[in-house]
């Protein structure tokens, strides 16, 4: 039915937006951060002064 075309396309439109939108939250909050702030304070608060 042609009448119902739009409908379709709407549902398709919602659902690959919503997959989209999954995929990218799930990659967001899924990536790990190495801790490299403690060791760089670490290595600030050690100066070793050569004067």
């Amino acid at each position: 039915m042609p009448q119902m075309a739009p409908l379709s396309w709407l549902i398709l439109f919602i659902l690959f937006i919503s997959i989209f939108f999954l995929f990218n939250i799930m990659n967001f909050y899924s990536f790990n951060y190495k801790e490299k702030s403690i060791k760089q304070k670490k290595s600030l608060l050690t100066f070793n002064w050569k004067w």
